[in-house]
């Protein structure tokens, strides 16, 4: 089975040396490819290894297709192939040398206005192929265009959906960023008594103002609150904890 593709001309490699072609003719298709956005005989390759081919059949083609991409990079990256599986290998191979012994014959035969006829219907129907071959690539070519711009669309629409949804500060910059009365409500939350609350809140303000914590037991550490006459930990390590869990619930922004 031989399945129909684009491949990047700089995953192709040919056994056939190309001084074998002349290279004005290589030139002259080459120019051709350019123009009309492709060959009208497709390659036929095997695959190698990962996304790297060879050819089987086409090799003139395919040297005027690495000519037509050195030229016109942007243009004449992908050129189309046949790409045979290993399972039809040899049935393909026999296929190519036939249509390779025919062509040879033909060239070595003499023309007669019988046989220029011939050669003029099948020049008629290589043009038909061609156009139609022609048309598949531009369809194939439109097809894949506006499948980028699908693409980018979504990646665009998904981008300022993202850009949108409020971003969820952790609790340390909760501690280094919220307003004094934001954090007293944000305390209250964590089942703190209104009082304690705003204690807490002004000893953290205090204390980010000399510097910001670093660390939620750098937090611990530097809040102090009045007890009597001494000054004891505004929060300690359980107290921490429901704060943290009441947090995760809720929405910071």
């Amino acid at each position: 089975m031989m399945n129909f593709s684009l491949v990047d001309v700089k995953s192709i490699t040919s056994n056939e040396p190309r001084s074998n072609f002349a290279e004005t003719d290589l030139e002259n298709l080459a120019d051709i490819i350019i123009d009309t956005g492709g060959i009208a005989r497709p390659l036929v390759v095997k695959m190698t290894g990962v996304e790297s081919y060879t050819v089987v059949d086409g090799h003139f083609e395919y040297y005027a297709a690495v000519i037509a991409r050195e030229k016109n990079p942007r243009q004449c990256e992908m050129v189309n192939a046949f790409i045979i599986s290993p399972k039809d290998e040899d049935k393909i191979f026999k296929q190519v040398a036939v249509y390779r012994r025919l062509d040879s014959e033909n060239k070595a035969e003499i023309k007669t206005p019988i046989e220029e006829n011939k050669n003029n219907s099948k020049l008629i129907s290589k043009n038909n192929e061609f156009n139609l071959l022609e048309k598949q690539i531009n369809d194939l070519r439109s097809e894949l265009a506006q499948e980028r711009q699908e693409r980018q669309k979504l990646y665009d629409t998904l981008r300022l959906i993202e850009n949108q949804i409020p971003k969820q500060i952790t609790p340390l910059e909760a501690f280094n960023s919220l307003p004094l009365l934001e954090l007293t409500f944000r305390l209250r939350t964590a089942s703190l008594n209104d009082k304690k609350a705003v204690q807490i809140a002004e000893s953290l303000e205090k204390e980010r103002k000399k510097k910001k914590f670093e660390s939620l037991k750098d937090v611990m550490e530097r809040v102090k609150v009045t007890s009597g006459k001494k000054q004891i930990k505004g929060i300690s390590g359980d107290k921490m904890v429901d704060i943290v869990d009441s947090w995760s619930r809720i929405l910071f922004v």
